[in-house]
């Protein structure tokens, strides 16, 4: 069965790459399970710091395959076409986070969107469970949903106020609207807009940054106090950083980080152990 993906490292970064450039790298079973068993590797991989995750050719997702919802249609039925093996990165961290695309959130590496062109429907989903986003300029954004008369699906319609603010989500979500790179910047879904063919090297550059110049332990903790906040109060917040603070300065990084400060040079720190 030819791959619908691709997965390289370099320099501490690993690189999934969605491979069907042919269909704009619409969505499939196959992809699926080939995305989740990548990002397995990554997160066991001691070696890999930083995931990102682009498309090949001239887009990044394009949704789900046209064949896959014409099968829904027939059926009156979604049926993910999942294996009984499907890979589980970022499972039993958290019941909140132990769901489709939801899983991102319990992987303890940054995850970094390289959105080169159209992203539609699940592909727009998935982007939006990455931790940060770059986009080439002139990339068009839709959530799709709306103009198959489906539901806005995949958690978005929680997710998407808490990145972009409730008004501006629901404009997205009710309209289905398509929208270019420069509005998703300025709406602030994605951190910057890259001429197409720089992108790819500014996202590695900003990968290269975490994975060289950030404490391993202090990106996995900053993560998960992240989307773990998304559940808490203010103060379970509170308590739950003052609880990671004593293993932390016990921890080789802190030192490091502290005789690097002191000693005015770069940090360098070894590979991550995974929180507990």
């Amino acid at each position: 069965m030819t791959s619908a993906t691709r997965y390289d490292i370099v320099d501490r970064v690993a690189t999934i790459t969605l491979d069907r450039p042919e269909r704009l790298n619409a969505w499939t079973a196959t992809m699926n399970a080939e995305y989740r068993a990548h990002l397995s590797a990554a997160v066991d991989d001691p070696g890999v710091r930083v995931i990102v995750v682009t498309g090949a050719g001239r887009g990044f997702c394009a949704g789900a395959e046209s064949d896959d919802l014409a099968g829904h249609a027939e059926r009156g039925a979604y049926d993910s076409g999942a294996p009984d093996d499907l890979a589980t990165p970022g499972y039993g961290v958290r019941d909140e986070f132990d769901a489709e695309l939801a899983y991102h959130f319990g992987i303890d590496k940054p995850i970094l969107s390289a959105i080169n062109g159209p992203v539609a429907g699940i592909g727009f989903a998935l982007s939006c469970y990455h931790d940060l986003r770059f986009a080439a300029r002139g990339a068009k954004f839709t959530t799709a949903h709306g103009r198959l008369g489906l539901p806005c699906a995949f958690g978005l319609a929680w997710l998407l106020p808490r990145l972009i603010g409730l008004p501006r989500a629901l404009d997205l979500i009710l309209s289905s609207r398509m929208f270019d790179a420069d509005e998703a910047h300025a709406i602030g879904l994605v951190t910057a807009v890259v001429d197409g063919p720089d992108l790819l090297d500014h996202v590695h550059a900003y990968a290269r940054m975490l994975a060289t110049t950030v404490s391993p332990a202090s990106l996995a903790a900053s993560k998960r106090q992240v989307y773990e906040a998304f559940h808490l109060s203010a103060a379970e917040s509170v308590r739950a950083a003052e609880a990671l603070l004593d293993p932390m300065m016990a921890g080789p990084d802190y030192r490091e980080g502290v005789a690097a400060l002191r000693e005015k040079r770069p940090p360098v720190f070894g590979d991550p152990s995974p929180l507990a």
